[in-house]
């Protein structure tokens, strides 16, 4: 066994920890993690996909907006602060930025909008990304030139294999089964090999959940990738969702709130389509501002290094009506989640 897993007797309070925000969702809102006081505790990581965006990312999103593009993303998103300024603000004071529910939706919005440039702010792990995918194709497909995409999309093996190397102490995880649908449980092996961690791949009900957490628990001494969502995860994955997929992003270096730059973690869009990327196509660069005095502790609560009543700013100056981090920001953050449902 690996020294993660094997720090943890079978006597002392057991670490488990889920890494998607539909998870964080239903073990608060049917109190499972109050099933198991003084046995297990259960732990929220970086599953939300719009909270682990750093603000950097959001100070160039608002940099081609004040440049004059149209900004198509979805709702969550634009609710993020950057270092300065936010979208909202900036939607207030004339830019364009719409939300939108799909990348089609976006494109629809280049097609109706010909003298203007729009780019998608593609946001989301492997289970979003495939879609984005196919959308560049369509564009180039139907000659529409005055569409972009910019990458933020991120993959979760990379994300949990930092999360072990900066020292957390797990007994296992709850891996998320919209991912594994697309990526299958192959990639997440390397947790047992690597770090002698047991992970279960649960579906969404409160039922899944905990039998999850009982697949654990019989596993503690036997790390390995368990598949408990059946009905909609194999071994191997969609094979169709990741061709596309492999055809349009291939893996790059991206920074991830709480955790910094992580190696090969991200999706950009490969050379051949970079004429729908907009990093290349529209190359700008947002000044470095720092904000003054923030104490948010989104990264650390996304490491599980902390709780969000642990934050000094929750339930006093950061709600779901005034988010001031993205945790609080997202139905799928765990400070929103706790706001909501309580512990």
């Amino acid at each position: 066994m690996g020294t993660v897993g094997a720090l943890n007797m079978p006597h002392n309070e057991l670490k488990i920890m889920e890494v998607c925000g539909t998870h964080s969702e239903v073990i608060s809102k049917y109190a499972i993690r109050q099933l198991y006081t003084g046995e297990i505790k259960l732990i929220s990581g970086p599953g939300c996909p719009v909270c682990v965006i750093p603000a950097e990312d959001i100070d160039l999103i608002i940099e081609y907006a004040r440049c004059g593009y149209i900004i198509a993303t979805f709702g969550d998103l634009i609710r993020i602060l950057g270092t300065v300024s936010s979208l909202p603000v900036e939607r207030a004071s004339g830019k364009q930025v719409k939300i939108v529910y799909s990348p089609l939706e976006a494109l629809s919005l280049a097609k109706k909008n010909p003298q203007n440039q729009v780019i998608f702010v593609g946001v989301g792990f492997e289970t979003t990304a495939p879609l984005v995918a196919l959308t560049i194709m369509k564009a180039k497909d139907e000659g529409i030139k005055n569409f972009g995409v910019l990458s933020l999309h991120r993959t979760m093996p990379k994300i949990l294999a930092k999360l072990f190397e900066t020292g957390v102490k797990l007994d296992g995880l709850i891996l998320p089964g919209h991912v594994c649908t697309i990526t299958g449980s192959k990639p997440f092996e390397f947790l047992a090999r690597d770090f002698g961690i047991t992970g279960v791949i649960s579906g969404f009900t409160p039922e899944d959940i905990i039998e999850s957490i009982e697949i654990i628990r019989q596993n503690l001494h036997r790390p390995s990738i368990k598949i408990q969502y059946k009905r909609a995860v194999s071994p191997y994955g969609n094979k169709v969702a990741q061709s596309v997929l492999k055809s349009v992003f291939e893996p790059c270096d991206i920074a991830w709130r709480g955790f910094g730059l992580v190696k090969d973690s991200g999706l950009a869009i490969k050379r051949e389509w970079s004429f729908f990327d907009a990093r290349k196509r529209w190359p700008i660069k947002p000044p470095h501002k720092q904000r003054i005095g923030e104490t948010c502790r989104c990264g650390d609560i996304m490491k599980g290094m902390l709780t969000p009543p642990e934050c000094p700013m929750f339930k006093i100056s950061c709600s779901p009506e005034k988010p001031i981090g993205p945790c609080m920001v997202s139905s799928e953050g765990v400070c929103s989640i706790y706001y909501k449902y309580g512990g």
